[in-house]
């Protein structure tokens, strides 16, 4: 029987309702927005004051937290949704920082069931869906929403924002978003609205982000112009936006230096949001150095072993990791555990590591989607010149990296969420499920 005929039988637990999900839509990407509006107007939800998009190549989850902890912190009840996870589902759709339950992800899916009529949702969406019907119920101050992919026809963008933020624009989902920079930027200037303010978080703006918000009266804030920041040399930095100036903050709990973009883009949005609570020095101080987030530079010590875990899937976030590694003590060897999906840029992702790489060891990710091993060892081969070791899983690849690494030596897992994931629960060690 072909599911996509079938519903799920009342009392289905949450496991359940996701193995169905995967068969209602014959795409598991199909970007537009037509279907969710429908949906959504037949919920008949309701939106909080602020509604907060985050779109951008990189830096987004990590963008979220901190969002979701300064918010939270400042006394706002925030509902935050985002994607991928990385062991439990239910860290897509968290609410005062933690994960809601099964039977309210269950509760939402029965009521989209019973309004969706014949429309064929994707995963993606169905799950949207979900987080803005358990935010709606729950009455928030504000809802914090992750684009998933791109920005224009990504199911988030259904929902109109109060502010948003593009943390940066780079080469990823080429197949969907365009070869280059400026023609991805166009998808990501999709959350753009006219009159609301719209903050670019990186230096390099392209232009046909500058041209979007000019053509559509978009307010967009950008760095440099509207906000900065400033690192001293005692680690501290400061912030300044248009209303607000903040000297002397500790640096953000998550780890990489990148991560100081990540926060002046995130203040600048609250600034800009209007949600000054958020921007108290004492409350910046306490909370900043405590974000926290699984699998961002991740480090790990288990088995005798010093693990690094960094969800890095593309070549800018490649770029970023291999600076932070170059940046490290050197003590020893690096060896890398690498899986990959296959609409990704292997040859990009490899050669920037390269230089900061003693082994190489390739896994096939746990996804219908990713790369073969042994292609994937190929294509790594090829780019960086010398072997790469195929490994028959992740946990052979864990145990073979684990016996021969020297006591100083690290072993890094990267190249997709589908890696660290697994990786964690080999390890043990996962103890707060946000993604």
């Amino acid at each position: 029987m072909n599911l996509r005929d079938t519903k799920p039988p009342t009392g289905s637990f949450l496991p359940d309702w996701l193995a169905w999900l995967e068969t209602l839509s014959p795409k598991e990407i199909d970007l537009g927005l037509a279907r969710v509006k429908t949906v959504m107007d037949r919920l008949l939800l309701k939106a909080p004051e602020h509604v907060l998009l985050v779109a951008g190549t990189n830096g987004k989850g990590s963008s979220v937290a901190m969002l979701d902890a300064l918010l939270g912190a400042a006394g706002y009840r925030v509902g935050a949704y985002t994607s991928p996870h990385l062991l439990r589902y239910n860290e897509r759709i968290a609410v005062a920082g933690a994960p809601v339950s099964d039977d309210q992800i269950v509760a939402a899916f029965e009521r989209i069931e019973a309004v969706r009529d014949d429309l064929l949702l994707t995963y993606f969406e169905y799950g949207t869906l979900a987080a803005l019907l358990v935010f709606s119920e729950l009455d928030l101050d504000v809802w914090v929403l992750e684009i998933g992919l791109g920005g224009r026809l990504d199911a988030c963008n259904a929902v109109e924002p109060t502010a948003s933020l593009i943390t940066n624009v780079s080469l990823d989902h080429c197949d969907w978003l365009g070869e280059d920079v400026e023609t991805i930027a166009i998808e990501k200037a999709g959350v753009m609205r006219k009159g609301v303010p719209t903050v670019f978080g990186s230096r390099d703006v392209p232009r046909s982000l500058l041209q979007t918000a000019k053509d559509m009266s978009a307010t967009l804030k950008l760095r440099g112009h509207d906000f900065d920041y400033e690192v001293h040399k005692d680690g501290h930095w400061s912030w300044s936006g248009q209303d607000a100036s903040l000297p002397r903050l500790p640096a953000p709990g998550l780890a990489g230096e990148f991560q100081l973009d990540n926060a002046a883009g995130v203040l600048a949005l609250i600034e800009a949001a209007g949600l000054h609570k958020a921007l108290q020095p004492e409350l910046l101080s306490r909370v900043l150095p405590a974000v926290a987030l699984a699998g961002r530079l991740q480090v790990v010590s288990a088995g005798g072993a010093h693990w690094l875990l960094d969800v890095a899937h593309n070549p800018a976030g490649a770029n970023v990791l291999a600076e932070t590694l170059a940046a490290l003590p050197d003590t020893g060897q690096t060896w890398a555990i690498v899986g990959v999906l296959d609409d990704k840029d292997v040859e990009g992702i490899a050669r920037p590591l390269d230089a900061v790489i003693d082994h190489w060891i390739a896994v096939t990710a746990d996804s219908p989607r990713a790369i073969p091993v042994d292609e994937l060892a190929r294509r790594i081969a090829n780019v960086c010149g010398r072997p790469c070791r195929i490994a028959e899983s992740l946990a052979d690849a864990m145990q073979y990296a684990q016996r021969n690494a020297s006591e100083n030596d690290r072993i890094l897992l990267t190249g997709s969420f589908l890696v660290i994931g697994p990786a964690l629960r080999n390890l043990e060690l996962y103890s707060r499920p946000r993604s």
